[in-house]
């Protein structure tokens, strides 16, 4: 099995160039974001072996370090996506909704990346995975703060096109995988087939190791952004581990992804950068669910994810949408073996890795992110936020606040349609996490409470307009 192999090779690269154990006072940042992954996977959210295969290395890396278990996304892969990176709330930069005809989607060259805003800070940036925030001329992550980029620009669910029925005759282009460095056009390297399908996130996190020891070598502060393909249809488990559970495809990805994680650890433990590095692992939304009645030849590579007790999957308003695993750990700095149910957004990652590293956050325009530096650090109990809009596409569908969810619209998964309701629905979390019983009476209170933020939310959209999805660069933005 892979492994080790990883490791020593990453650490016969550092000793071609001297120790890589340093102290330095802007900490590494290691951000693993996982690709529709729900809530109840790992063994530290009550998965793991319940799922078919344990998770050591996730469960150890959750007791070493802050354990959120209301860590909050947005609803689908590319609204996620530009929220974690910016700051700010996908509607503002035009990303709550992508063309499904293809197009220009994405980021514009305006807004202002984690990757800029560390590099910015003085910090080697690399990406190695998908990245689903545009995929033509400007818009990769070379064009948008990283170094350099090995990955996808879209979504995993294109590999089964050659496989399709009339596929070949219908002109679409193929998908591929991309290398590139900041300052060149990225280029296709391997068509992105089911075969590598397989094989990729295996490759994504030899080459983390190997930016994470280069770095550590020439004692250059990084941060290691890993957004893996799984667990996106279509799952399918590296060779070296597909079959290794007996329990079926989703326990050997499982049982893949843990071992993946333990490789990371590994290496930054022997480069000697354990006590520096930040190290988060964490996911762009909620799970998958399987489409009924399909018939295709890739469905066998659909299979439904876990949310724990929390209702719902991706591409709804439900809390299983929206809560995703998180663990993160800094050695001496945030205290071990801390749960915490107070409510983060991961647009609050921005300006928190801001303040860490001595970064600058944006003051021309709006952000939605809140610094949680000192929750973080175990010096605050409570979380400098108390609740969040929900988002689908473009529309709003909610709020939460506290404890509480406030109802505009719903929809049970993404097959089945829409439902808005004059009246909103009100649910207590702790009491409910299924979202099942609506309270609306007696606790009419809490609409008032709640829908104070989405009053002030929809202010802020009227003094700042959201760039409309498919505006091209340049963009600027109206005085």
């Amino acid at each position: 099995m892979m492994g080790r192999t990883f490791i020593a090779f990453a650490v016969a690269v550092t000793t071609l160039f001297g120790t890589a154990a340093y102290a330095s006072e802007k900490p590494n940042i290691v951000l693993v974001f996982m690709d529709n992954f729900g809530w109840g996977e790992p063994g530290f959210n009550g998965g793991g072996i319940t799922r078919g295969a344990a998770t050591p290395r996730l469960d150890q890396l959750a007791a070493e370090g802050l354990r959120l278990t209301n860590f909050n996304v947005e609803s689908q892969c590319t609204p996620s996506r530009a929220a974690i990176m910016t700051g700010r709330y996908a509607v503002r930069t035009g990303n709550g909704t992508i063309p499904l005809g293809g197009g220009v989607y994405g980021l514009v060259q305006w807004e202002v990346t984690m990757a800029e805003m560390l590099s910015d800070a003085g910090y080697a940036t690399g990406m190695f995975g998908k990245w689903h925030l545009g995929h033509t001329e400007g818009r990769f992550p070379t064009d948008q703060g990283f170094e350099e980029w090995y990955g996808i620009p879209n979504s995993s669910d294109e590999t089964p096109w050659s496989i399709l029925d009339g596929f070949s005759e219908s002109g679409v282009a193929g998908t591929h995988i991309y290398e590139g460095i900041r300052g060149s056009t990225p280029q296709q390297v391997l068509d992105y087939d089911l075969e590598q399908r397989a094989l990729i996130d295996g490759e994504l996190t030899r080459r983390a190791i190997d930016f994470m020891a280069r770095h550590a070598a020439s004692e250059t502060p990084f941060f290691l952004y890993l957004p893996y393909t799984m667990t996106h249809y279509p799952l399918i488990p590296h060779p070296d581990f597909a079959g290794s559970t007996g329990n079926g495809r989703f326990a050997d990805v499982l049982a893949q992804i843990d071992a993946y994680n333990g490789m990371l650890l590994d290496a930054i433990d022997d480069l000697g950068i354990r006590d520096n590095t930040i190290f988060i692992f964490t996911a762009d939304n909620g799970p998958e669910i399987l489409p009924e009645g399909s018939n295709t030849p890739s469905v066998e590579y659909f299979i439904p994810g876990n949310a724990g007790p929390w209702r719902g999957s991706l591409f709804t308003g439900f809390e299983g949408s929206l809560r995703v695993p998180f663990a993160v750990r800094w050695p001496g700095k945030i205290p071990a073996g801390v749960t915490s149910d107070e409510i983060i957004h991961e647009m609050d990652l921005f300006p928190t890795f801001a303040n860490i590293a001595s970064g600058s956050v944006p003051d021309d325009r709006i952000i939605d992110g809140i610094d949680q530096t000192e929750f973080f650090l175990g010096n605050k109990e409570k979380s400098n936020r108390e609740g969040v809009i929900v988002y689908m596409g473009n529309d709003v569908w909610g709020v939460k606040w506290r404890n509480w969810k406030v109802h505009l619209k719903e929809q049970q998964n993404i097959l089945t349609g829409t439902v808005s309701y004059g009246v909103p629905r009100i649910y207590n979390l702790y009491k409910d996490p299924g979202e099942t019983q609506n309270v609306l009476f007696p606790e009419t209170w809490v609409p008032q409470a709640a829908l104070k933020q989405l009053t002030q939310h929809a202010i802020s959209l009227q003094k700042e307009p959201p760039i409309k999805p498919g505006t091209k660069d340049p963009y600027i933005p109206a005085e």
